[in-house]
Protein backbone atom coordinates (compact mmCIF):
# COMPACT_ATOMS: atom_id res chain seq x y z
CA UNK A 1 0.00 0.00 0.00
CA UNK A 2 1.62 3.21 -1.08
CA UNK A 3 1.78 6.39 0.95
CA UNK A 4 -1.24 8.39 -1.41
CA UNK A 5 -3.45 5.35 -0.73
CA UNK A 6 -2.77 5.79 3.04
CA UNK A 7 -2.86 9.11 3.15
CA UNK A 8 -6.10 9.16 1.44
CA UNK A 9 -7.74 5.91 3.40
CA UNK A 10 -6.54 8.12 6.18
CA UNK A 11 -8.34 11.48 5.10
CA UNK A 12 -11.56 9.39 4.63
CA UNK A 13 -11.49 8.08 7.98
CA UNK A 14 -10.42 11.46 10.03
CA UNK A 15 -13.51 12.68 8.50
CA UNK A 16 -15.87 10.03 9.11
CA UNK A 17 -14.48 10.07 13.06
CA UNK A 18 -14.67 14.32 13.36
CA UNK A 19 -18.85 13.58 12.10
CA UNK A 20 -18.88 11.02 14.51
CA UNK A 21 -17.54 12.88 17.08
CA UNK A 22 -18.99 15.88 16.57
CA UNK A 23 -22.56 14.25 16.80
CA UNK A 24 -21.43 12.57 20.17
CA UNK A 25 -20.03 16.32 21.44
CA UNK A 26 -23.54 17.33 20.64
CA UNK A 27 -25.37 14.95 22.70
CA UNK A 28 -23.23 15.11 25.47
CA UNK A 29 -23.69 18.93 25.70
CA UNK A 30 -27.18 18.29 25.51
CA UNK A 31 -27.37 15.88 28.73
CA UNK A 32 -25.20 18.28 30.16
CA UNK A 33 -26.69 21.41 30.18
CA UNK A 34 -30.19 19.16 30.92
CA UNK A 35 -28.60 18.31 34.08
CA UNK A 36 -26.97 21.24 35.20
CA UNK A 37 -30.20 23.83 34.01
CA UNK A 38 -32.39 21.64 33.52
CA UNK A 39 -33.28 23.79 30.06
CA UNK A 40 -33.48 21.29 26.53
CA UNK A 41 -31.55 23.54 24.72
CA UNK A 42 -28.25 26.12 25.76
CA UNK A 43 -29.11 29.61 25.02
CA UNK A 44 -28.12 31.20 21.56
CA UNK A 45 -26.11 34.21 21.58
CA UNK A 46 -28.80 35.88 19.79
CA UNK A 47 -31.14 35.21 22.27
CA UNK A 48 -31.75 38.41 23.83
CA UNK A 49 -33.81 37.42 26.98
CA UNK A 50 -30.48 35.53 28.48
CA UNK A 51 -27.99 37.31 30.12
CA UNK A 52 -24.34 37.68 29.03
CA UNK A 53 -23.49 35.24 31.60
CA UNK A 54 -25.32 32.65 30.68
CA UNK A 55 -24.65 32.71 27.31
CA UNK A 56 -21.07 32.92 27.59
CA UNK A 57 -20.79 30.23 30.01
CA UNK A 58 -23.00 28.06 27.66
CA UNK A 59 -20.72 28.82 24.69
CA UNK A 60 -17.30 27.83 26.99
CA UNK A 61 -18.62 24.90 27.92
CA UNK A 62 -19.59 23.99 24.44
CA UNK A 63 -16.43 24.43 22.78
CA UNK A 64 -14.61 22.75 25.98
CA UNK A 65 -16.33 19.57 25.44
CA UNK A 66 -16.51 19.69 21.64
CA UNK A 67 -12.60 20.11 21.96
CA UNK A 68 -12.35 17.55 24.43
CA UNK A 69 -14.26 15.00 22.55
CA UNK A 70 -12.56 15.70 19.01
CA UNK A 71 -9.10 15.63 20.59
CA UNK A 72 -10.24 12.51 21.65
CA UNK A 73 -11.89 10.85 18.31
CA UNK A 74 -8.54 12.04 16.78
CA UNK A 75 -6.13 10.44 18.66
CA UNK A 76 -8.26 6.85 18.89
CA UNK A 77 -8.46 7.52 14.79
CA UNK A 78 -4.58 8.13 14.53
CA UNK A 79 -3.48 5.60 16.68
CA UNK A 80 -5.88 2.80 14.86
CA UNK A 81 -4.09 3.66 11.82
CA UNK A 82 -0.88 3.52 13.11
CA UNK A 83 -1.64 -0.13 14.18
CA UNK A 84 -2.99 -1.18 11.18
CA UNK A 85 -0.63 0.07 9.35
CA UNK A 86 2.17 -1.43 11.26
CA UNK A 87 0.40 -4.93 10.79
CA UNK A 88 0.45 -4.50 7.23
CA UNK A 89 3.90 -3.40 6.87
CA UNK A 90 5.10 -6.58 8.98
CA UNK A 91 2.65 -8.63 6.42
CA UNK A 92 4.30 -6.55 3.07
CA UNK A 93 7.72 -5.30 3.99
CA UNK A 94 8.54 -2.85 1.65
CA UNK A 95 10.62 -3.82 -1.37
CA UNK A 96 12.52 -1.67 -3.75
CA UNK A 97 15.48 0.57 -2.46
CA UNK A 98 13.32 3.12 -0.68
CA UNK A 99 14.78 3.50 2.65
CA UNK A 100 18.42 2.31 1.92
CA UNK A 101 21.40 3.65 2.15
CA UNK A 102 23.63 4.31 -1.50
CA UNK A 103 25.83 1.44 -0.29
CA UNK A 104 23.16 -0.78 0.05
CA UNK A 105 21.36 -0.42 -3.20
CA UNK A 106 22.08 -3.36 -6.11
CA UNK A 107 24.46 -1.65 -8.73
CA UNK A 108 23.30 -1.31 -12.06
CA UNK A 109 25.71 -1.83 -15.03
CA UNK A 110 24.14 0.07 -17.81
CA UNK A 111 25.89 -0.60 -21.28
CA UNK A 112 28.46 2.59 -22.05
CA UNK A 113 27.94 4.69 -25.13
CA UNK A 114 30.42 5.47 -27.23
CA UNK A 115 31.09 9.85 -26.96
CA UNK A 116 31.23 11.08 -30.80
CA UNK A 117 32.96 14.80 -30.81
CA UNK A 118 30.56 17.48 -31.51
CA UNK A 119 31.66 18.42 -34.78
CA UNK A 120 31.67 14.30 -36.27
CA UNK A 121 28.26 13.83 -35.75
CA UNK A 122 26.11 12.36 -38.09
CA UNK A 123 28.89 11.57 -40.74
Amino acid sequence: MGVPVVSFLYKGLSLLVSLVGGMIAVKLFNQMWKKVRGEQHAPDARDLDRGWREVLLAAGAQGALYGLVKAATRRAAAKSVRKDLAKYEAKHPPGGTAGKTRAERPRVHRARTERVPAGHRGR
